[in-house]
């Protein structure tokens, strides 16, 4: 995984985990009491929380990172397939409504 930070119109909004291989997509944020930032997870169009000690938000982007829907995630659920999207960021629940995250909000990955 690399560290970068998660931006919106220039404003650094999170520390962000960018996974880099299939292992690091499948175990995301499992196995962890909480996070921070966010992760990046990419691809993806859907997403689970099976396993997870906490809620979380996600945020299903397009590959250019265009916010398509928000969610927020209990422990043990599955999301539906969002077909439009190319990734998915995760956070901990409530930091979508710190950030003021919205749908249509274009994002920036900055190292």
């Amino acid at each position: 995984m690399r560290d970068a930070w998660l931006l919106r119109d220039g404003e650094v909004l999170a520390a962000l985990e960018v996974t880099e291989s299939r292992e690091e997509r499948v175990v995301g944020l499992l196995k962890r009491d909480g996070i921070e930032g966010a992760i990046l997870i990419r691809p993806a169009r859907s997403v689970h929380s099976v396993g997870m000690a906490f809620p979380i938000d996600v945020a299903f982007c397009t590959k250019d990172l265009e916010v398509l829907r928000t969610m927020s995630l209990k422990p043990g659920r599955m999301t539906r397939p969002c077909l439009r999207g190319g990734c998915v960021i995760e956070a901990e629940a409530g930091a979508f409504d710190r950030w003021n995250l919205r749908v249509g909000d274009r994002l920036e990955i900055r190292e």
